[in-house]
């Protein structure tokens, strides 16, 4: 993930905000974002996404050309956040697209290919369920998460991640509701305590023009 020294990773709270988006225009930042996207082409051949975050980036807006990668997306989208056009973009972009959703109206129904499965929930998602099924079922060992802070919340506090790799951009963006690496909803009593995840120091890299890479292992217990 790539996220500001005070652990946001967005520049503001509107769509219309985004680190891809406005970094690239932050002199003194600009200059050290591609070591992130390199490191990015480095994940596992399974990547789990939100339709939010695609929609962010502009995957429901008509593209002229694709480049076809060989990962395979597992994307969380109940709303939804994607239109057909944006499934059909990410059908050309991804090796085989995984749609998760709850939503009977997702315009993923409407698609016939090969390379698209349709993974129903009837109510809410379940998400120990969701990753037991696709170890089973598909065979992942190993999977790449790039979500939203209120989505890697409920993952961390269900016990889904394992392993923490950040690049910390030289910046300091600030607001209250601004997302951060770690949103939904927070601690109120002692009791939620249990809930704050310990990690496990693995490695630093210090990168060009101020950016650092940090690794750890989530605690488990």
């Amino acid at each position: 993930m790539l996220v500001s020294v005070d652990g946001k990773i967005s520049t503001g709270d509107r769509d219309a905000l985004d680190f891809d988006k406005d970094i690239p225009r932050i002199i003194g930042a600009k200059e050290g974002l591609s070591q992130y996207y390199d490191l990015e082409k480095k994940t596992d051949f399974f990547s789990l996404n939100s339709g939010r975050v695609f929609e962010k980036i502009c995957i429901n807006k008509p593209k002229r050309h694709i480049l076809k990668l060989p990962v395979n997306f597992v994307v969380i989208d109940d709303k939804p956040h994607l239109t057909e056009l944006g499934v059909r973009n990410l059908l050309a972009k991804a090796r085989k697209l995984y749609i998760v959703t709850t939503n009977r109206q997702h315009p993923a129904f409407r698609i016939m290919s090969e390379n698209l499965e349709i993974i129903y929930f009837s109510k809410a998602i379940h998400f120990k369920q969701l990753f037991q099924l696709l170890r089973s079922k598909i065979g992942i060992l190993r999977m790449t998460i790039q979500s939203g802070g209120t989505l890697n919340a409920v993952l961390l506090r269900e016990g889904l991640l394992d392993h923490l790799s950040l690049v910390i951009a030289p910046l300091l963006v600030g607001g209250r509701n601004t997302s951060s690496l770690i949103d939904g909803e927070s601690l109120h009593t002692l009791g939620d305590l249990k809930k704050i995840k310990v990690l496990k120091f693995k490695k630093a890299v210090v990168l060009k023009h101020d950016y650092l890479q940090l690794i750890y292992d989530i605690v488990n217990r």
